[in-house]
């Protein structure tokens, strides 16, 4: 009768593991930033469905699936070889190298408040991931063993060229430091990722908030593309009939070569190399 009792419940865990590892599958291939990119070239991310809602669950929850392909390779009990190691690590975390493209794009072009909030919170955990990788002594093992044994018997020279770059960079990110080393070098690697994304968001946020506005009688000397240029991006800020010279290089740098007008050019310069030092809540200096 125990026994009977015992064969359900192990019967019961199997078909939770079984319906959790389905569930996972589930949100993998219908979780648009996980997804395999369809269309032309290959296949391009699907912008035009991007929820920045889901960007931190999902960035999460590819870094797991990326520290579990990290599992498979350290279990395996075999020898390592290139091909068992090195090539699989190439291969780990696909999942998050799609997610990755669409955090990118949000950090680097299409960045907003909301997503910066995001990205604050996710800042220390992508630190930890990667340390997890860098620090995981099986891994280590595994390729510092190819590559002792590299240097006794030369792989094929684009092989070892991947070989000696990667074991390079476990080596700087202190693969070969002490637990208690590790646990340091992981803190402040932690503690300069989120003050790296609070110094790049202030600047972000002045880019942002410093815009000069033209009148039509200010903008002498520039061509007639930036002028349309400007007066769309002006419009479309709520300004209709003024011209707006954002604080970014690329619309800075055309103005300081073409505007004629002294004043305003010494203002667009200032409000852009001031980004980040104005003394209000986006000041960079403390940090």
């Amino acid at each position: 009768m125990k026994l009977y009792k015992h064969s359900k419940i192990l019967l019961v865990v199997f078909l939770i593991s079984i319906m959790a590892c389905n569930l996972n599958n589930q949100d993998t291939h219908t979780n648009i930033l996980l997804k395999d990119w369809s269309g032309p070239y290959g296949g391009v991310p699907a912008f035009d469905k991007l929820d920045v809602n889901e960007i931190k669950s999902t960035m999460i929850k590819a870094m797991d699936l990326n520290l579990d392909d990290i599992d498979e390779i350290t279990s395996i009990d075999v020898e390592p070889t290139f091909e068992n190691t090195i090539v699989a690590l190439e291969k780990s975390g696909q999942e998050l190298s799609r997610a990755y493209a669409y955090y990118g794009i949000l950090s680097s072009n299409m960045s907003t408040p909301e997503f910066r909030a995001i990205q604050a919170e996710l800042s220390p955990k992508f630190s930890d991931f990667r340390s997890k990788i860098n620090q995981n002594k099986k891994l280590f093992n595994r390729i510092k063993s190819i590559y002792d044994n590299s240097q006794v018997e030369p792989l094929d020279s684009q092989e070892q060229r991947v070989v000696e770059l990667i074991y390079t960079s476990f080596i700087i990110n202190g693969a070969e430091l002490n637990e208690e080393k590790k646990l340091v070098y992981a803190n402040i690697n932690k503690e300069l990722s989120s003050l790296y994304t609070k110094f790049s968001n202030n600047v972000l946020n002045d880019e942002e908030n410093y815009i000069t506005y033209l009148d039509k009688n200010q903008l002498d000397g520039l061509p007639d593309d930036y002028i349309k240029s400007a007066a769309r991006i002006a419009s479309d800020k709520g300004n209709e009939g003024k011209f707006a010279v954002t604080n970014t290089r690329s619309s800075m740098d055309p103005f300081l070569k073409y505007s004629t007008e002294r004043e305003l050019r010494k203002k667009v310069w200032t409000n852009y190399y001031s980004r980040g030092n104005n003394d209000d809540e986006f000041d960079n200096k403390k940090l």
